[in-house]
């Protein structure tokens, strides 16, 4: 299997595009693709297993129940621990941010 992350990017959308690029039993891999998206105000996201986030393009921020803000920029990577409580706060307006996450088992 071969592909190139930025082609096919959507153009501007109500919400934001989650595309699989593989998964099996042990690892999920998605391009994820925001402009001025955020997470829901209610509820968080309470994952069972770990994450890894990039951003490839763009700009996001991720805000934690403990009250942490991680600001992430082209380049930057984070990695979230299973359970962790968090929501995407911010992304820019202006320009598509390009997210790619990684979940796998804790």
């Amino acid at each position: 299997m071969t592909g190139n992350i930025f082609t096919s990017l959507p153009k501007k959308s109500a919400t934001e595009v989650f595309d699989i690029l593989l998964q099996n039993k042990n690892i999920k891999i998605e391009r994820i693709v925001s402009q001025g998206h955020t997470s829901p105000a209610e509820g968080w996201y309470d994952q069972d297993g770990n994450e890894w986030v990039l951003v490839l393009e763009g700009d996001g921020a991720i805000f934690f129940e403990d009250g942490r803000q991680v600001m992430l920029n082209k380049g930057d990577f984070l990695h979230i621990p299973a359970h962790e409580k968090h929501k995407v706060s911010w992304t820019d307006l202006g320009k598509q941010t390009v997210w790619l996450a990684v979940h796998y088992p804790s």
